[in-house]
């Protein structure tokens, strides 16, 4: 099996040109390549498709072989990746993901992908959407127990399920104790990928992920998103804010009269290989 290894600010996953390879069982291959000490070593495993709706599919799985609806550090590293490997010389793209069609621009210097912003669509807001049970209609800084102490949360789909939680310092936070326990807690019946935020100022936060299947990650572009909308809806920033991550900032913008929300970041190639055992 044919293979890239990208990353999006240190996100990064195996992705496979599925026009000329097959993968016959993504969900065991992913867990297999994702292994950081016996495999090629990533936060999941990518198949990008042909599709009848887009340009092309996104099939995205997590580090421990479970499906996941969308990733924005992904998505900008797909189009990238069919840019530069001359799948396409458009650079206005769509790529069909199990969290709706995405619109993605492409900034090209010196014939190679450097920037890509990605029409990340509208923010679900309905807790049953998210899906998030238990705390209401809609879940705005509501109050959650998790080992005994109170967060306060809002939830964000971004195509996938998203937990903001606020806190005054998010660089001591032990979050590979706290992450597991919001990630399989009994309200978020498809677990959620938690975001834990410091707000800087009106235009900047900061902040660490818990990815739900993969653990602590170095960035998330979906959690971004989800991150820049808690903000304004609990007035914290403007609808443009620098999200600062431990592998890079993101800018964010959610466009409220139109109700989108887009991200701008980058995407890098690693390196190219072959995978013996898919």
């Amino acid at each position: 099996m044919k293979f890239t290894k990208m990353q999006g600010l240190g996100n990064d996953y195996v992705y496979v040109n599925c026009l000329e390879e097959t993968v016959e069982h993504p969900a065991e291959t992913a867990v297999k390549v994702s292994d950081r000490h016996f495999g090629i070593g990533a936060d999941g495993l990518i198949l990008i498709k042909p599709s009848e709706k887009a340009d092309f599919e996104m099939e995205m799985y997590n580090a421990d072989g479970s499906r996941g609806e969308m990733c924005g550090n992904g998505i900008r590293c797909v189009a990238k990746y069919v840019y530069d490997y001359g799948l396409t010389d458009r650079t206005h793209i769509s790529i069909e993901t199990l969290g709706g069609i995405k619109y993605l621009d492409l900034t090209v210097e010196e014939g190679k992908v450097r920037q890509v912003k990605v029409d990340m669509g509208s923010p679900i807001l309905e807790a049953e959407k998210i899906p998030i049970i238990g705390l209401g209609d809609r879940v705005l800084d509501a109050p959650i127990q998790a080992d005994g102490m109170e967060y306060h949360i809002t939830g964000v789909s971004m195509g996938n399920p998203h937990g903001v939680v606020f806190l005054e310092d998010v660089k001591n936070l032990k979050i590979e104790q706290v992450g597991p326990l919001f990630e399989h807690h009994g309200c978020f019946p498809n677990r959620i990928n938690t975001e834990f935020v410091h707000v800087l100022d009106r235009q900047a936060v900061e902040m660490r992920v818990w990815e739900r299947g993969s653990g602590e990650t170095l960035a998330c572009g979906t959690g971004a998103c989800a991150v820049a909308v808690a903000c304004v809806l609990n007035g914290l920033t403007e609808e443009e804010v620098t999200v600062k991550l431990l592998g890079g900032d993101l800018l964010i913008q959610w466009d409220r009269r139109q109700d989108r929300v887009y991200m701008t970041g980058p995407a890098k190639v690693v390196f190219d290989g072959v995978w013996p055992d898919a």
